[in-house]
């Protein structure tokens, strides 16, 4: 972790800080959210997109309506509003699971998007219809807006993440990680052992949210800068799934392990062909990729259902064994 954040800033350029790290600090951030409502709470969604933007626009009226108010605060702040958000499309997972809870968030993905293009108040009656992060400090560095440095917002980003990470792990390893498990694995069992399932299912959608609504800020104030709502449509909240399931559902190192190979894969698959010296019209090239990325992600779900987690944990088994066969 140390290394993490003294390296990159020295070592790397602009593009690797602007276009990879910071966004796979963002998107590792919402696959965390995701991981503990589907992977340890086993409810099933697909509205982390508006969840997303709830976490964004409420970051951006706090910022712009209260100048004075730490970068930092308005993050937990614009967190908050999504739990609140989240606790209240939680709420049909006390009768309905599984596909049909998927099909309940999918509705509040498109709520939330109308709501946010419909209402000009969330983007302070802007007549482009998008918001744009403010110049804001912390101790006195720029670290958001458009004259912040890329060193600033990533240095920002990855101590949100690390922090966030930290409390997820303490989390699924404490009471309430064991409840969702419970919950998770066989819910009537779950509730005849004395877990409340009213009260777990909606501290995991009310943390999960929370997650992922810090995410969607730092999705416009690190990366995008400025942002409307085709930015969190129902294609993040998918992309995020795939994050969480190639990563490997249940596991915290999974979040970033999907992050990664989802904001990386795409990058080496473009500059694929230049490296190779072939010469490939544009188009075509933008279809082999998505084919051969697809492909990917089928390679890796029939060779290991669990995820990359689960692949680097048989890895590392083997290399402690090395070369001894048993």
């Amino acid at each position: 972790v140390a290394a993490a954040f003294v390296v990159p800033p020295l070592v790397a350029s602009e593009y690797w800080l602007q276009a990879v790290l910071i966004p796979f600090l963002v998107y590792a951030l919402a696959a965390l959210g995701l991981n503990l409502l589907t992977g340890y709470a086993g409810q099933l969604s697909l509205g982390t997109g508006g969840f997303m933007a709830v976490g964004a626009y409420s970051a951006f009226k706090l910022a712009t309506a209260f100048p004075r108010l730490s970068i930092i605060v308005v993050f937990l702040l614009a967190g908050l509003v999504a739990a609140g958000v989240g606790i209240l499309f939680g709420i049909p997972s006390l009768r309905i699971k599984g596909f049909y809870l998927a099909v309940a968030t999918l509705a509040a993905q498109f709520f939330l998007i109308w709501l946010f293009n419909k209402v000009a108040w969330f983007t302070n009656y802007a007549s482009s219809g998008t918001i744009t992060a403010p110049d804001r400090t912390f101790f006195g560095v720029l670290v958001t807006g458009p004259n912040s440095t890329p060193s600033a917002r990533y240095l920002t980003a990855l101590g949100l993440v690390a922090v966030f990470a930290l409390v997820a792990k303490n989390l699924v390893r404490g009471r309430i990680g064991r409840a969702w498990m419970a919950i998770r694995d066989r819910d009537i069992a779950a509730e005849i052992i004395g877990v409340r399932p009213l009260r777990t299912k909606l501290l995991a959608f009310a943390i999960s949210s929370f997650y992922c609504g810090v995410a969607g800020a730092g999705l416009v104030f690190f990366y995008l800068g400025t942002a409307e709502t085709l930015a969190f449509d129902i294609s993040i909240s998918f992309l995020v799934l795939f994050m969480v399931i190639i990563g490997g559902l249940g596991s915290i190192l999974g979040s970033f392990l999907g992050a990664a190979f989802i904001v990386l894969v795409p990058i080496v698959l473009s500059n694929a062909p230049h490296l190779a010296g072939l010469a490939l019209p544009v188009a075509l090239q933008k279809q082999i990729e998505l084919m051969v990325f697809g492909g990917l992600i089928i390679l890796f779900l029939i060779v290991e259902p669990r995820g990359l987690a689960r692949l680097w944990q048989i890895s590392k088994e083997k290399l402690r064994l090395w070369p001894f066969p048993h």
